[in-house]
């Protein structure tokens, strides 16, 4: 793919953003507002994004990656953690735990899915999507564990039903039975779906901007575990997943959509889980931010060296 058409895509994003930052700093959109669209984005724009992306024609090549996507995903998790883990040892206490989970925890609905969307169209959000499945299964169990230590056996009940109630884990889900079954849907039905899920990438991007606009770095400029943990995160790790890769001699758009996953910038649960735990809330949000902002650079990067 031609640069210019990278850079179109992520310079589209950042507008978005700023348009974000603005709706923020005019207090058109509040943080109760700006809660709500979280809300739109994960339980409806998003699902309904995933499902669009599996009624496509598919030929035996795109239903080959699919399953192969399963183990490049487990594969890239295992990377993640193993090397942030390995990395992070010279950092002590809450702050390493937040390092950690950013690293291993991608903001895969804000950025992710919009980014593989404008690079490779349906197909790509497809693989993501798998990717995302792994995501959520090791949120609401790896990642707890992370922040409270360990689970209470009425706990880890409720997370597994949290894990297969998820709309995103669902979608999924349906649109596998779509795929494989080569089910037709009506036009009208179709075309809703496509309309709903459409608004996955705007939506998001307005989201980041409420959420850089809020948060003062000036305090954390000095602090030397912000720059270690920004460039694990958004250069070392993705550098050492592509590395694998091309070990391993793999080469499609199902392992590039893992490798551009892998390199997104933290997710917002970073943020939201830090303050629920009350553990370095506003380290977490510095954290998400600016991995947020330089990953436009980052990523742009990254997707000239693959594609």
């Amino acid at each position: 793919m031609d640069l210019s058409v990278i850079l179109d895509s992520v310079i589209s994003l950042f507008i978005i953003i700023l348009v974000g930052v603005y709706s923020s700093k005019r207090n058109i959109i509040t943080a109760k507002i700006n809660k709500g669209l979280v809300d739109i984005l994960i339980k409806i724009a998003l699902p309904f994004m995933i499902l669009s992306s599996f009624i496509y024609t598919y030929d035996d090549t795109i239903k080959a990656n699919v399953t192969k996507t399963f183990y490049y995903s487990i594969s890239a998790y295992i990377i993640m953690i193993t090397v942030s883990y390995l990395l992070l040892l010279p950092i002590k206490d809450d702050r390493k735990t937040i390092l950690h989970f950013s690293n291993v925890f991608v903001n895969t609905g804000y950025v992710g899915f919009p980014i593989l969307n404008s690079v490779y169209g349906p197909e790509g959000v497809i693989y993501g999507s798998i990717f995302n499945m792994f995501f959520v299964i090791l949120l609401w169990t790896y990642g707890l564990i992370l922040f409270k230590g360990n689970f209470r056996k009425e706990d880890l009940k409720t997370e597994l039903k949290n894990i297969l109630l998820n709309p995103s884990i669902a979608a999924v889900c349906l649109g596998i039975i779509i795929m494989v079954f080569n089910i037709k849907l009506p036009g009208y039905l179709l075309s809703s779906i496509k309309s709903i899920g459409n608004i996955t990438g705007p939506l998001s991007m307005l989201i980041i901007g409420v959420i850089l606009s809020n948060v003062k770095v000036k305090r954390f400029l000095k602090d030397w575990t912000i720059y270690y943990g920004i460039t694990v995160k958004l250069i070392i790790i993705p550098v050492i997943v592509y590395l694998f890769s091309l070990l391993a001699g793999s080469s499609s758009k199902a392992i590039n959509a893992v490798i551009i996953m892998s390199a997104m910038p933290a997710s917002a649960m970073t943020s939201i889980l830090a303050e629920s735990f009350d553990k370095e809330k506003e380290y977490a949000a510095v954290i998400v931010s600016i991995t947020t902002l330089l990953s436009l650079v980052t990523v742009t990067v990254l997707l000239k060296v693959i594609i």
